[in-house]
């Protein structure tokens, strides 16, 4: 698929919310232990609500989700959640465009989990890409020292960490251009396709790097809570 860079077209969000989160170690899924007064998948899904050129919001979680969806939440769910990340994103896009979604629309994939995301940087992600023939992603630039271990957990190597990005979500592609990139997967089972960037890379694309922040962190472990809830109190002051 190709598109004019210079036509901008709708933007959808998709969130793949169907993780056990088994490394948060709480009973709950990680996006819905309460965190600030609310589940945290709700904060993530504020942010969005606050970026006027996001149509509409996707969720896509487990068939067997029990997670009591308030009326009000600002998205639409679909149960149509898959073994891996990559499935769940796969048909999150699948069914945008049996919903009459158009391939040359926008659809930014962000993990639910990264709750501290702002609308200001969506918008940043959204002004770079809507220009490009391609999409991006948020990411940093590495900002430590890169060690690569041996099999006994020893240092083998000291790597250079020039040009070397942490990607972050949301990460924006034309839906058409994500669906034909996660397509060509699907056989393999995503086998190494850990982000939809790493599936269009695999195409033969070459995504856009959008500086993101220290803070749009993707909460995994269960200190990274505690860092959470700290950060959104001290936005409510």
């Amino acid at each position: 698929m190709t598109a004019d860079p210079t036509t901008l077209h709708r933007c959808f969000a998709l969130l793949p919310c169907a993780g056990t989160g088994s490394r948060a170690g709480a009973a709950l899924p990680k996006q819905y232990q309460p965190l600030a007064g609310r589940p945290l998948v709700l904060h993530t899904l504020a942010a969005f609500a606050r970026v006027p050129r996001i149509e509409r919001v996707l969720v896509v979680v487990a068939p067997d989700d029990a997670f009591a969806w308030p009326p009000q939440a600002p998205c639409a769910v679909a149960r149509r959640g898959g073994a891996s990340r990559a499935e769940s994103v796969f048909n999150g896009v699948r069914h945008l465009l049996a919903e009459r979604a158009a391939p040359t629309d926008w659809v930014l994939v962000h993990d639910a989990a990264r709750c501290l995301v702002l609308p200001a940087q969506i918008d940043a992600l959204i002004d770079a890409c809507l220009p490009d023939a391609v999409g991006g992603l948020l990411a940093l630039p590495l900002p430590d020292t890169l060690k690569q271990a041996d099999a006994d957990g020893r240092v083998a190597a000291t790597l250079e960490r020039a040009g070397k990005w942490l990607a972050q979500t949301p990460q924006m592609f034309r839906l058409g251009l994500l669906h034909d990139a996660l397509a060509a997967q699907a056989a393999a089972g995503f086998a190494g396709i850990t982000d939809e960037a790493s599936a269009v890379e695999a195409a033969g694309h070459r995504p856009l790097l959008v500086p993101g922040s220290a803070r749009n962190v993707k909460v995994t472990y269960p200190e990274d809570f505690a860092l959470a809830e700290a950060v959104l109190r001290s936005r409510e002051t």
